[in-house]
């Protein structure tokens, strides 16, 4: 049998490898990637596109970062894994940089942002038996409805997605649902008894790019405090410099350099979540970190995880954080956001097809003038890939927009042309 790895395909071909020989579980758009820089990727056939998805926020320091390629190849040359069972020379460094580099005691690190979830949920759950004296078993944690932090079976049990949940019952217990952004609801929920914490996604980025009001969170963290209540904040997709902020939890702050978490905007979790670019998309890593008094309640051999902590991710993720602090990322989303949502409004205050544009930083979506139900997001995405830029679609007739941070003004400004003639075009037959 000839070596698949060596001979040329086609897209189509590889379309069809993937579509006879993988689950189908994703429905990706009909474009094959094979190499990435920067804010660009080029399918095997040689096109050249602009991310615009930067895998669901996973590359905001862009595509094959040289300064995190080269940590992960020094490091792989050196030690790759050593489990937890031993120490290892990277570990203690990178705890201790990314615990200054956020303002938290502890890290506690894993792998995907499912992983990390999961570990946020268990330690606020073992910090109201230890502390708060709630009986075993029945801690209850309140979620927003729309969230999305996984897809794992605890996960998608506090899920009201039905695609991600339906048939992956019994769920697991123990979560009470409220909506998001309505802080009269959460007050409410939390006078419920044993309710150890509030999980919530600073912008829900799944949902469509849905911003909260600017004192959402400042107010919903008083509330968990008042009533003893921990309060989790996942930023696995918003955090690392993609809404204009080092975090979204630091709000509509003017850090003109690497955090300063300013105390009128700024609004620290008790335990915050971490993944994705945490990494640079290089390595799959997250964390969760937290001060001391909620952390120390994990003790040894009561969670871990074989990868978790490694030196190949220590040494990605320090290089990844650097990047974002050194080449002033944050900032340059704050700015370019701002720019994008305005042309973008220009445009659309123009349109039919297009009712409006919402986001922060470099997170940002449109909203297409049909139903959930119709193929016109997913549509226009396949016309956006073949004029050059990918983007996909999220809740039917959403489309998310998150191109890597490294973004320059120019290189916007050409896919804003991109999108917008895209729009125009489809509008004309979409009217006829």
């Amino acid at each position: 049998m000839e070596d698949i790895f060596t001979k040329k395909l086609s897209s189509k071909e590889l379309i069809e490898l993937e579509d006879k020989h993988g689950a189908h579980n994703y429905h990706p758009l009909p474009v094959v990637l094979s190499k990435g820089e920067g804010v660009h990727v080029w399918d095997v056939e040689g096109k050249k596109y602009f991310d615009f998805l930067s895998a669901y926020s996973a590359v905001n320091q862009g595509h094959c970062h040289p300064t995190i390629t080269k940590a992960l190849t020094d490091q792989a040359s050196s030690i790759t894994l050593t489990s937890r069972a031993f120490h290892n020379d990277i570990l203690g460094r990178y705890e201790a940089y990314a615990t200054e580099y956020f303002g938290f005691d502890k890290l506690l690190p894993m792998n995907s942002g499912a992983e990390a979830v999961e570990t946020a949920i268990k330690v606020c759950r073992k910090y109201a038996h230890e502390k708060k004296g709630v009986d075993e078993n029945k801690a209850k944690i309140i979620v927003a409805n729309n969230n999305f932090h996984g897809r794992t079976t605890t996960i998608v049990s506090f899920s009201n997605d039905e695609e991600a949940r339906k048939d992956y019952g019994p769920y697991t217990p123990g979560f009470i649902q409220v909506p998001y952004n309505d802080t009269d609801a959460l007050e409410k929920a939390l006078q419920e008894e044993n309710v150890a914490g509030f999980m919530v996604e600073p912008i829900q980025g799944e949902a469509g790019v849905v911003v909260p009001d600017d004192d959402y969170l400042a107010k919903a963290k008083e509330l968990c405090h008042k009533n003893n209540a921990i309060f989790i904040a996942d930023e696995i997709q918003t955090g690392i410099g993609r809404t204009g902020s080092l975090l979204a939890s630091c709000g509509n702050c003017n850090c003109q350099g690497h955090c300063k978490r300013q105390e009128d905007t700024y609004v620290k979790p008790d335990i915050l979540i971490l993944g994705k670019a945490l990494s640079g998309g290089a390595y799959p890593v997250s964390a969760i970190l937290a001060d001391d008094e909620i952390m120390l309640v994990i003790k040894p051999g009561q969670h871990g995880s074989t990868f978790g902590g490694n030196p190949l991710g220590a040494a990605v993720s320090h290089a990844a954080l650097e990047v974002i602090r050194d080449e002033k990322l944050t900032q340059n989303a704050r700015e370019l956001g701002e720019h994008f949502r305005s042309e973008l409004q220009k445009f659309i205050d123009q349109s039919d097809l297009v009712k409006l544009v919402r986001g922060k930083g470099l997170l940002n979506a449109i909203v297409v003038n049909d139903s959930e139900e119709s193929t016109t997001a997913w549509d226009l995405c396949v016309k956006m890939a073949e004029n050059g830029l990918i983007a996909k679609p999220t809740h039917g007739n959403i489309i998310r927009f998150a191109p890597p941070l490294v973004m320059t003004k120019e290189q916007l400004d050409e896919c804003i042309s991109i999108i917008t003639n895209t729009i125009s075009d489809f509008e004309k037959e979409w009217k006829k």
